[in-house]
């Protein structure tokens, strides 16, 4: 099974993703920070979308919802904690519901943390992942709903069930900033070293970092490898829980 993806900027720093399959011409938005992008690109391409898939609640990720609904007809597909939160679902999920998009099958993960109602989207034939403001490219998001207990578990939910061949599509375009704090607690990870650089030189030609992959997330993001004996040893907490050492990660970028 085959799509096509388009990731294209909305907003200062969100992301828009559509996905395509050409076969069936079903089309699959993830989040809406803004109709006019995805209009624009609907109406270049010819697609016709078909359904959109709601990761959480927040403005920048359901403001243009409404519109795009509207002019699309599209099927709308959200968490079930955040009903009545966010108008035009059609259809509610909690974690591990299995939707039908077309001939995909989308897993929903309840990753909650930086939001309650957060869903992470995993396609699983095409080793496709969209998982909005809990897992970004060397980081994850702020925790305003939950606490850090809950979201190391949501990361950890996402570490064992997308496989390293994963592609990551998340919802900003944070990942300069992260490979910088990232740097503050794995100095000596020549990996993270090695993928600092790259970013670098991506942003100075106005491109996205983005999509990542699970592999290079296991080998970069602190946030995915607070249980690594080197990360707890750098850190001075070699003998602390795998949620304390990422509780004060998450605290340090905070107050960075």
């Amino acid at each position: 099974m085959s799509a096509e993806v388009r990731q294209f900027p909305c907003l200062s720093d969100n992301f828009g993703v559509l996905i395509h399959d050409p076969e069936s011409g079903t089309t699959v938005a993830i989040d809406v920070p803004d109709a006019a992008p995805y209009l624009a690109i609907l109406e270049d391409t010819g697609w016709k979308l078909s359904h959109i898939l709601i990761t959480h609640h927040h403005w920048d990720h359901v403001q243009g919802l409404d519109e795009l609904k509207e002019k699309t007809g599209a099927h709308v597909i959200g968490p079930e904690r955040s009903r009545q939160k966010i108008a035009g679902l059609d259809k509610t999920v909690e974690d591990g519901d299995k939707v039908s998009t077309g001939p995909y099958t989308v897993e929903a993960i309840g990753t909650p943390g930086h939001t309650i109602d957060q869903i992470s989207w995993y396609f699983p034939d095409l080793k496709i992942a969209h998982t909005g403001d809990t897992l970004f490219s060397l980081g994850c998001g702020r925790i305003f709903e939950g606490d850090a207990e809950m979201m190391w578990a949501s990361l950890s939910t996402l570490k064992r069930k997308l496989p390293v061949d994963t592609t990551i599509y998340c919802g900003h375009e944070y990942t300069q900033s992260n490979a910088r704090f990232s740097l503050t607690i794995e100095p000596d990870n020549a990996a993270l070293k090695t993928r600092a650089i790259e970013i670098d030189t991506l942003r100075a030609a106005g491109k996205p970092t983005l999509p990542t992959t699970m592999a290079q997330e296991l080998a970069t993001n602190p946030f995915l490898r607070a249980d690594e004996p080197s990360v707890k040893a750098a850190l001075g907490m070699t003998d602390a829980s795998d949620a304390a050492v990422f509780a004060e990660i998450r605290t340090r970028k905070d107050n960075a």
